[in-house]
């Protein structure tokens, strides 16, 4: 197949890359983790991006989530034009809590499938499985030139064998998805799979378990930052143009004396308006609750027969309640998919979380001070690169989904010097 010297996706023209383009999404890499190991000296290679190329930044999608934001930087625009607002909405016609993980819910083609039809090769890794087939929608099966691989279920074998180098950088023991070294691995299998099948556009994805767990200062954190700046270095070392980003940032959720700062918003409201079917959808909620007990810091609410304006009232009273928008406000202000949202949409404070009922909620798997994200507290997030920029007036105020746009328009294709 011909390769063109450019492919168009959702408004916007990449132009083929002259090295492999890899765009990494640290789940959870809030810049104070960037910080903390700075200061430490301990992230050399990231410091000498930084020192070389910049200190940026950029705004995630909202909610700050992972399902959103991955498939945002997948397919280079907001959750408006691709429609995952969250892991979960309600079906209107069922009425029941819909998960959102099929790639059937996709309302744009994403980037790979894009330059995927025009010759180039594709690959992605995740960490979680529940991205991986929002990732690979629309490339076929069996393609050498089009790899979509989870590590949960690669190491596992459920979707067939992998190759040896693949299978060699998954190691032994399959690393657990509540675990440091599967975010490790995800690079890891990366590295193999720009050695091995040379991919055009490679996107690789971790997990926050580390993010959830650990605060930026303590040494599982700091170490875990050591570990991921040697990978990224071989990435870079293999010649790659690349781009390191993030999905959402990460707070603590946690009052004064260490307990989650939570709102539990449907106990509130059947309280305060019993009988009326306002109903609380928490977009955060997916397998992983082991990570924040699904409380995050975005959640929605169907009003039923409740009056709008004494819904808000109330939820507005709460502390850990920042803004109560209206659906189409929303829609507007935060770029969501407005048939896809409660007809309020709830965003917290930095301290706080959105709980439904107290008793859906289990915390006990929690193995320290809650740790979550989803409002507009955890959306800045670091935007690294290894190049320079051909024109700096080209670049505008960043989104973490400009990261292909960047790396295939933006940065210079000459080798890094960094």
């Amino acid at each position: 197949m011909l390769i063109a010297p450019s492919f168009a996706c959702n408004g916007r023209t990449y132009r083929r890359p002259s090295h492999s383009v890899v765009i990494v999404c640290i789940d959870g890499f809030d810049p104070a983790y960037l910080a903390a190991a700075q200061t430490e000296g301990l992230c050399p290679f990231l410091a000498r991006l930084i020192d070389h190329y910049g200190r940026w930044t950029a705004a995630s999608a909202l909610p700050s989530f992972t399902n959103p934001n991955n498939v945002s930087l997948i397919t280079g625009v907001a959750p408006a034009q691709h429609g995952i607002a969250g892991n979960y909405a309600l079906d209107p016609e069922s009425g029941m809590p819909t998960e959102m993980t099929a790639p059937e819910f996709l309302r744009a083609e994403t980037i790979l499938a894009a330059g995927h039809k025009t010759g180039l090769s594709v690959a992605a890794v995740t960490a979680k499985d529940k991205l991986r087939r929002l990732l690979g929608a629309n490339l076929p099966a069996d393609d050498f030139h089009a790899t979509c691989l989870s590590i949960e279920t690669a190491a596992s074998g459920k979707h067939g064998a992998v190759d040896p180098a693949i299978q060699s950088a998954l190691g032994a023991e399959p690393p657990h998805i509540y675990s440091a070294e599967v975010s490790l691995v995800v690079l890891r299998v990366g590295l193999a799979l720009l050695k091995t099948r040379k991919p055009n556009l490679l996107y690789l994805s971790t997990t926050d378990y580390v993010q959830h767990r650990y605060g930026p200062d303590e040494k599982d954190a700091i170490d875990f930052m050591v570990e991921l700046d040697g990978l990224l270095a071989e990435i870079d070392a293999y010649g790659a143009i690349m781009v390191i980003t993030a999905d959402h940032g990460m707070n603590a959720k946690t009052q004064a004396d260490g307990a989650p700062d939570v709102a539990y918003l449907q106990d509130v409201l059947d309280t305060a308006m019993p009988g009326v079917g306002a109903r609380v959808i928490l977009p955060i909620t997916d397998p992983y609750v082991v990570h924040h007990g699904a409380l995050g810091a975005c959640s929605m609410v169907y009003l039923g027969e409740a009056d709008v304006d004494r819904v808000t009232e109330i939820l507005l009273a709460l502390p850990q309640v920042d803004e109560v928008l209206p659906r189409a406000v929303a829609a507007r202000d935060l770029e969501l998919p407005e048939d896809r949202i409660g007809d309020l949409v709830i965003l917290a404070t930095p301290s706080g979380v959105l709980g439904s009922s107290r008793n859906a909620h289990d915390l006990s798997a929690l193995k320290g001070p809650l740790r979550s994200h989803g409002g507009r507290h955890e959306q800045t997030v670091p935007f690294i690169v290894n190049r320079p920029l051909e024109d700096q007036d080209q670049l505008l105020p960043l989104r973490n989904y400009d990261a292909f746009h960047v790396a295939l328009n933006l940065l210079s294709q000459e080798a890094s010097h960094a």
